[in-house]
């Protein structure tokens, strides 16, 4: 007999957040996410979504025992086919009864709401946070990556749910060779006196907001159904990332003054978090200082990549990409690069990462359950 409970009181929340740590404990690549990071997203005063969406939390129990947890929501902002929810930050034992009775409460929840559709795993938030199924690649995920069981895509599956589009998740060392094609383009393009490549700098947010705002709106904002990027709210990202940024890992190219491509990497925060056990208090903080500084981190972490389109399929990434990485070899500790996940609907970008001869490290899954058997299901969009 298994019991519904909403999250909502102090020990609730708390179960919410412990649940996954108890169930993976004896997994050696499982990281706690930080609670805070997991809290934000169910705080209406930090979680813009709330202004267009309802999002509700669910322990499942046996008897005494939390034998399951998801979120559920809906974003009127997310654009489908159909009227779409979402289903989120599920983790469950590994029995499929349990999992059905979880997905099939969801599902009513929803349609009750007049939805006709749910996507999940995904985040009650953007796409680059707790988003998708580890399908391959049981490894240490990185910061803010969903990490599950193998048998989770079994009770997905089981119940229905079938896959929209896949992610995947590139890696490749820093001191691995570089595509011919990239060098060639770098040498090409850096006999243009007007193009000029700089790294990003902390003493500069406000310059460097600025043009991340203005390549970013023009090279993906299409993909996001007309979404922009305004100036402020990326000047307020920055400053808050300014204490893990690195000056050698991002960069920007510009013709002459004018911003026209941008390669953003931060290090895998993962690499110092593992040992904060999910917290970030006042010890944590002090305790993450020291492991930032004693622990070498190797890894980096591609966040976002952006030619504006009148320099698209001129070859501009592969100058950028090798002025920056011809730097950062001789100016960090970092021995690999990964490139978090693109999806299988664009191309263009797989294409550049395969340039890079990266490998497939790992692969995620979005999957979409459609309430109505009789509707012909279609994946995901080719870009």
């Amino acid at each position: 007999m298994i019991t519904v409970e909403e999250v909502q009181n102090t020990h609730q929340k708390k179960e919410f957040l412990d649940f996954p740590a108890r169930l993976y404990q004896h997994d050696k690549n499982y990281i706690r996410p930080l609670d805070k990071d997991i809290n934000d997203v169910f705080n209406p005063e930090k979680n813009k979504f709330y202004k267009n969406g309802e999002c509700i939390r669910f322990l499942f129990k046996n008897k005494s025992e939390t034998v399951g947890k998801i979120a559920v929501f809906i974003n009127t902002s997310y654009e489908q086919n159909q009227p779409t929810g979402g289903i989120g930050f599920f983790d469950c034992i590994n029995h499929q009864e349990t999992a059905n009775f979880i997905f099939n409460h969801c599902k009513n929840w929803l349609q009750e709401r007049g939805i006709e559709a749910m996507d999940g795993p995904i985040n009650f938030g953007e796409r680059d946070k707790f988003w998708g199924l580890l399908m391959e690649g049981f490894i240490e995920p990185l910061y803010c990556m969903n990490y599950n069981f193998p048998y989770y895509k079994e009770l997905f599956e089981n119940y229905g749910f079938k896959i929209y589009f896949e992610q995947l998740c590139f890696s490749r060392p820093i001191f691995a060779e570089v595509s011919r094609v990239f060098t060639v383009m770098h040498a090409k393009h850096s006999k243009n006196p007007e193009i000029s490549a700089r790294p990003m700098k902390k003493n500069n947010l406000e310059k460097f907001a600025k043009d991340f705002t203005l390549i970013y709106n023009k090279a993906w904002a299409s993909h996001g159904g007309g979404k922009c990027l305004e100036e402020v709210k990326t000047l307020k990202m920055f400053k808050s990332m300014k204490p893990i940024i690195n000056e050698h890992i991002s960069w920007f190219v510009y013709e002459n003054e004018k911003p026209v491509a941008m390669w953003m990497n931060i290090p895998d925060l993962n690499q110092w978090f593992k040992y904060l056990n999910g917290k970030f208090g006042i010890i944590e903080k002090l305790k993450f200082l020291w492991v930032k500084k004693f622990k070498k981190n190797e890894k980096m972490v591609g966040l976002v990549f952006g030619v504006v389109p009148e320099w698209q399929k001129k070859g501009l990434e592969g100058y950028m990409i090798w002025e920056g990485t011809q730097h950062l070899r001789k100016h960090t500790d970092f021995t690999t690069t990964e490139l978090q996940w693109i999806g299988d609907f664009n191309p263009k970008m797989i294409k550049i990462a395969e340039n890079l001869d990266t490998t497939v490290t790992r692969k995620l899954a979005t999957y979409r359950y459609l309430f109505d058997e009789n509707k012909v299901f279609e994946r995901h969009p080719i870009l």
